[in-house]
């Protein structure tokens, strides 16, 4: 078998509760749900982190996203960066003689040439390199050439056509293309008429953008499968879909996004499931079995060597992975992924004690938030704002010292026991006092590591 081409695709704060298969009340999935029926759904699959910039960075290198420099997603203090020193799937795929290329939103490195995605291993880009942008007076660098919205094409389907040419040029080659929607991120805008629709059926005026907003991404999902069966390459294509996070739930300029997540716990930004659960689908005709509900647990950092092995490449020996390679679970191994998985995320410098979670097997200990440490100067949020529209005017990212803050002491550690009770409602840790101490020495140890201490 020739070596498969791979089309990763992820969505931007999606939620299981946004897939019309996951959710019996609306359906503006119906490409994706295809997918579902005609690949592998990953019920236990995880992100690196609950927020973007990190997971994407942990997504590309294999590494949890502590070790890779990319900590927040503060852009203008260039916390977003991911080291140079770090390799990139992206790297090791176009040093194969793969067509590399990278659609959306990258959120690795903003405001210096040698973080740009081109510099990283992509040798074509079409995106913006922030975390956010708007959808219709967008700001698009293409292969260098900067170009503005009109205020009338929608930026989701301009990426959706973009893939489609990537494709369409690319169909002989071998290739990897990284789809990264910006949908249904903020800011909340969509096609007024698709819009109404949902508003139609009873959803708020918030809720009603961002299914109309995952509506047309999953429209241009299904273009994008059309094309690959049209140029004969669907049935050795990976294609795998995801998204970075958990669904943002809270308001948005007035506008509330709370919805459907599936039942589980919390939101972007935090360790419960709802922040760092994400879907996971993958398609390969001709290299895995089909209509297969998969309930291992994965995570984002596998997917780095899971994809060198279809690839049919090895990880370098000199790369201190995280992640392994899920192929063989993919095949119907089960039990060879490693039961112990970690996560923390706060702003600025990492604190150990806030917004911390583990999982051992069906077991998880969750450190909750610490309000003090998840703040955010309001003139770091002003720039990383600022600087969406105009970051060829900024020479440097912010150098001054973080903002000072006292933190309390941390809440007690939570304990839940994720097979009997996926919605994390049943705190344990009063029961189980000798399994939350050795989790929390783990976790601890974990962080050390990580971050180098």
């Amino acid at each position: 078998m020739t070596r498969p081409n791979i089309l990763l695709i992820i969505a931007d704060d999606m939620g299981y509760g946004d897939f019309g298969i996951f959710n019996d009340r609306v359906s503006p999935t119906p490409h994706l749900d295809a997918l579902v029926d005609a690949g592998q759904c990953l019920t236990q699959h995880y992100s690196a982190s609950p927020v973007c910039a990190p997971a994407r960075a942990a997504l590309m290198t294999g590494r949890y996203p502590h070790r890779t420099g990319s900590i927040d997603t503060l852009e203008a203090r260039g916390l977003d960066r991911l080291r140079l020193v770090e390799v990139t799937l992206a790297d090791l795929l176009s040093g194969a003689g793969y067509a590399t290329g990278l659609i959306g939103k990258w959120h690795n490195g903003a405001l210096d040439k040698r973080y740009h995605p081109k510099s990283r291993g992509f040798q074509e880009f079409v995106g913006f390199q922030g975390g956010w942008n708007p959808y219709y007076r967008y700001r698009l660098d293409r292969n260098g050439a900067i170009e503005y919205g009109d205020g009338k094409r929608y930026l989701t389907d301009v990426f959706s056509d973009a893939a489609v040419d990537f494709i369409e040029r690319r169909h002989n080659d071998s290739f990897f293309l990284q789809l990264a929607y910006n949908a249904p991120h903020f800011p909340l805008e969509a096609p007024d008429a698709i819009a109404r629709k949902y508003a139609e059926l009873g959803f708020s005026v918030g809720v009603s953008l961002i299914y109309a907003m995952i509506e047309v991404m999953d429209a241009g999902i299904g273009r994008i499968m059309e094309t690959l069966r049209r140029r004969g390459i669907a049935d050795n294509t990976v294609v795998i879909f995801t998204s970075d996070n958990g669904p943002a739930l809270g308001d948005w300029n007035g506008f509330s996004q709370r919805r459907f997540n599936y039942g589980f716990n919390g939101q972007k930004g935090n360790t419960y499931e709802g922040g760092i659960r994400v879907p996971a689908v993958i398609t390969w005709p001709d290299g895995l079995d089909a209509g297969i509900r998969c309930d291992e647990m994965a995570h984002f950092t596998d997917w780095f060597p899971t994809l060198l092995a279809m690839a049919g490449l090895a990880s370098p020996a000199d790369l201190h992975l995280d992640g392994v390679n899920a192929l063989p679970m993919l095949r119907g191994e089960r039990g060879r992924i490693n039961p112990q998985r970690f996560w923390q995320w706060n702003r600025y410098t990492p604190l150990s004690s806030c917004n911390a979670a583990m999982r051992d097997g069906d077991w998880k200990l969750v450190r909750p938030q610490i309000a003090e440490a998840m703040a955010v100067s309001p003139l770091d949020t002003a720039l990383d704002h600022a600087i969406k529209y105009l970051p060829e005017h900024v020479t440097d990212i912010i150098r001054d010292p973080e903002p000072p803050r006292e933190t309390p002491p941390p809440q007690p550690a939570q304990l839940y026991n994720i097979a009997d009770d996926p919605g994390e409602r049943d705190d344990l840790a009063p029961q189980h006092p000798a399994r939350v101490a050795t989790m929390e020495a783990a976790l601890e140890r974990w962080f050390v590591e990580v971050n180098g201490i």
